[in-house]
């Protein structure tokens, strides 16, 4: 598998990205799965060390997520705690809100589970070469600014239209629009005594510009499951904010190597896709309560052991609840 070196840098330097979405192809060794709920802050700048990420392996727990029977997540959101492969949820949502309104028959209600590789995507491929991303370290914190736009992906044509097979599922209304982002991280966050629930709107950002949402719809169902997205798993919502609900495919399968950096939570601890030496993503096993563990990772050109949330093929997707406290 090859992978790409990452430069080293020191904390004040400031790093730019715009324009282009490079994914940086840094690798994250095994650890400990911090099962029991504790979480780590990030290593201080004495323990990192500039080395070749070809050298950090990840060894999961357990075999692979089948994709083909992923569990529904609904049923494991909850208003009062944190769980491993649960969401803590501020509210408690409203069953009349928007969302789809019918199962698309990739969707066994009954047997509680559904096939990822029978899920149909809203049609179309929009271009946005307007589409801006720009991230720098100043200080202690981390700036971040967008327009909300995919860099570099294309996106599907909403609102969904009426010979799109999708519309017989869900029937979203809603156009894309540029959504400034303009947000500022701590770059060491600090692990709060109690987790955080997680809201309905913005709760982070992927390094290509576009809002991560909670994988919820508006009435706490698993949107991963039940939302029809775009080829790329986006799609707008009300005020025209284009967002995902997950990693969404088109970054996930680019990110090949042992571990990526693809985004920031609004906690300020990196979201990280990570792979072993087979090629698969971690499971819920080894993950704690809020989604994430603590591990190697390449971060701002520097090894460094860091908790961080991870992808899965598995609800909640890539953050349960927020290990850190998160910004307004």
């Amino acid at each position: 598998m090859q992978r790409r070196h990452c430069s080293s840098v020191i904390a004040v330097l400031v790093l730019t990205v715009t324009a282009t979405f490079a994914l940086a192809s840094c690798s994250s060794s095994s650890d400990s799965s911090n099962s029991d709920g504790t979480t780590t802050s990030q290593a201080s700048s004495s323990s990192a060390a500039n080395v070749s990420g070809d050298s950090i392996v990840n060894t999961w727990v357990g075999p692979p997520a089948d994709t083909t029977k992923l569990p529904i997540g609904t049923s494991k959101v909850s208003l009062t705690a944190p769980s491993v492969g649960g969401l803590y949820a501020c509210d408690a949502g409203n069953p009349n809100g928007g969302g789809a309104h019918a199962a698309g028959p990739w969707l066994d209600e009954a047997a509680g589970t559904w096939d990822l590789s029978k899920k149909i995507s809203v049609q179309g491929e929009v271009a946005w070469p307007m589409a801006s991303y720009s991230e720098s370290i100043n200080g202690s914190m981390r700036d971040i600014s967008s327009n909300g736009l995919p860099v570099g992906e294309v996106t599907g044509t909403f609102p969904i239209a009426s010979n799109d097979p999708a519309f017989a599922y869900d029937r979203n209304p809603n156009r894309i629009a540029s959504s400034d982002v303009k947000v500022s991280l701590p770059v060491s966050p600090i692990t709060a005594a109690a987790p955080n629930c997680l809201g309905k709107g913005k709760i982070g950002v992927l390094k290509n510009g576009v809002s991560l949402f909670a994988p919820l719809d508006e009435a706490n169902r698993d949107a991963v499951a039940y939302e029809t997205q775009d080829k790329c798993d986006g799609h707008p919502q009300q005020t025209s904010v284009y967002h995902y609900h997950d990693i969404p495919s088109c970054i996930r399968n680019a990110a090949t190597s042992a571990s990526t950096v693809v985004g920031y939570a609004y906690d300020g601890y990196p979201i990280v896709v990570e792979r072993d030496e087979e090629g698969d993503l971690p499971t819920n096993a080894d993950l704690d309560r809020c989604h994430g563990r603590t591990s190697l990772i390449t971060l701002d050109g520097k090894v460094v052991e860091s908790y961080h949330y991870s992808a899965t093929y598995e609800f909640p997707y890539f953050i349960g609840c927020f290990t850190a406290k998160p910004i307004s």
